[in-house]
């Protein structure tokens, strides 16, 4: 335990168990440590644990597999044949906010690279495609008064060679590419935005819903709110003085996803029997010492407002979560302010949120360790800091380590808070920086080891996992680093004008998981198959 250490005192500590020094009673709590230590004395050594175990076994039949980009990062035509402007053209043009002051003007130039795209997908053995729509390329003021057809053709096209391909598409309505003159007007802060959303929804129903049976209202709306809105490092840019922007934005993003499903769901679901939801972005949080409760409260705090922010609201009772609300409303008290930053729903609007999706889309890459921290009074409202364990495995982005065994936690997780929802994974992968590399075998594990530990959602805690995404399909602008930071199962040639793709070793290991629609027992099979 920690104890007198000596000329130092009491500062140094060596204890497996920590010492309250302030009670007299010289209470003893184990740390993480001693934990540690009884298991391997009890296991005389260290042996691999069970829930460490590869798992082979198949996902069930009819499992989507599926790979994704979206539209700034790849199409390129940024001014082509009509396109209006989007909030990341501004975001990107403007000095200092992109790394090397990249763009997407060209990107991957798949705006006119629809046939080698496809062919990527062809080879990959994927059953569907996801990618997303340019509002500005349909819309180029972000209204309906001028649908700009040249932009429709595109992604009429690409839709035909994906299912002439025998490939699903899997469309995104909006990740993140907002029309700037729509944002010239408050963008997300502007309630008007919601009617808005819903016609450019309406104008994709009725021209890509004969073809189109896998819709994703809104990617990722946290990043929306609190990057774009918040924090400021994503399109708009904008920083919130006074921590009120995110949630105002939060809001609207909510009701105009519940209003567009609803259009989907009374207008078009009987005609066209598609699938429609959002795709909501979260890490694992795991307390950095599972036995205090204050690093379990912690982690669960986390969740709560980076998933339950939006999930909590759509897949429960239409309304925020008691955590957020109440961590919101004394930070915001304390501020000096006569009410929460947090905005309320009315009945009426909880009644039309609940239940309002088909699936749940989730995108997952890594693991936080989470514990409290008491900051001061009107700080920030999440009272908690979380960081990466040093030993977990590095990737291209400093946010991003390789920690499997939480995306099996975090699909449990949404199991049990959520009411076994149908889930779909909508993005999952690992980026690289530096020297190019087609042998991308740091890539080949983490898809070997996160698509594992999905199985052994499905097989040994029966979450209801209906299809994976692979992040992504080739290399691209990825936002703030520019090209910094490469996802891809291709890679591209960037100092080529012609921009050609190349399957690193990454892409036919995916192609054979797909191919075994998992891990087949290797002694009930044949060798040849691999």
């Amino acid at each position: 335990m920690d104890t007198f250490e000596w000329l130092n005192g009491y500062d140094p500590r060596f204890g497996l168990h920590q010492v309250d020094f302030d009670n007299p009673n010289r209470p003893r709590t184990p740390k993480r440590s001693a934990v540690y230590y009884a298991e391997i004395i009890r296991n005389n050594g260290i042996p691999l644990p069970k829930e460490n175990e590869f798992l082979h076994g198949e996902f069930p039949k009819n499992f989507y597999w599926s790979v994704a980009t979206a539209a700034y990062q790849i199409e390129g035509g940024w001014r082509a044949d009509g396109k209006g402007l989007s909030i990341w053209d501004q975001f990107s043009h403007t000095p200092l906010k992109i790394s090397n002051d990249d763009t997407g003007d060209v990107a991957c130039d798949s705006y006119h690279k629809i046939e080698e795209d496809v062919e990527m997908l062809k080879s990959l053995k994927v059953s569907h495609y996801r990618f997303s729509i340019s509002w500005s390329r349909i819309l180029p003021d972000g209204t309906t008064s001028y649908i700009n057809e040249m932009g429709l053709n595109y992604y009429e096209r690409l839709i035909d060679a994906l299912l002439a391909a025998n490939i699903m598409p899997q469309v995104t309505l909006y990740h993140w590419d907002l029309p700037q003159a729509l944002q010239n007007v408050g963008g997300w802060e502007n309630d008007t935005i919601i009617q808005r959303f819903k016609e450019y929804a309406e104008v994709l129903f009725q021209r890509l819903g004969d073809k189109v049976k896998f819709w994703i209202t809104l990617n990722e709306p946290y990043n929306t709110a609190y990057c774009g809105y918040g924090v400021g490092t994503a399109a708009p840019g904008k920083t919130a003085q006074t921590g009120r922007a995110p949630y105002i934005v939060g809001h609207n993003l909510i009701r105009a996803h519940a209003e567009v499903w609803h259009l989907y769901n009374e207008t078009y679901r009987a005609k066209q029997g598609g699938l429609i939801s959002i795709a909501i972005n979260s890490d694992w949080a795991e307390p950095r010492n599972p036995h205090n409760q204050e690093d379990i409260d912690a982690a669960r705090q986390y969740l709560q407002f980076l998933l339950g922010w939006f999930a909590h609201p759509i897949f429960k009772n239409g309304d925020y979560n008691e955590v957020m609300k109440t961590r919101i409303r004394e930070r915001s008290l304390a501020q000096g302010l006569n009410q929460s930053r947090l905005p309320e729903f009315t009945e009426s609007e909880k009644q039309r949120i609940k239940g309002t999706y088909d699936y749940f889309g989730l995108n997952h890459y890594t693991t936080v360790l989470t514990y409290n921290i008491n900051y001061p009074a009107g700080y920030k409202d999440l009272e908690l800091t979380s960081h990466p364990q040093p030993y977990w495995l590095n990737s291209g982005s400093l946010w991003l380590k390789v920690t499997p065994f939480g995306f099996r936690k975090l699909l449990r997780w949404i199991k049990e808070e959520y009411n076994n929802p149908p889930i779909y994974v909508t993005e999952n992968g690992i980026s690289e920086r530096g020297a190019l590399d087609l042998n991308d075998t740091w890539r080949m594990h983490y898809y070997r080891s996160y698509v594992n530990e999905a199985l052994k959602a499905v097989v040994l805690d029966g979450v209801d996992l209906r299809g994976y995404t692979a992040w992504t399909l080739m290399d691209n602008f990825e936002w703030a680093v520019g090209f910094d930071e490469r996802f891809g199962l291709y890679q591209v040639n960037f100092t080529d004008p012609n921009l050609p793709r190349r399957p690193k070793a990454s892409a036919r290991y995916y192609s054979q998981i797909i191919n075994c629609n998992g891990f087949p027992d290797p002694s009930h099979m044949e060798l040849s198959k691999f």
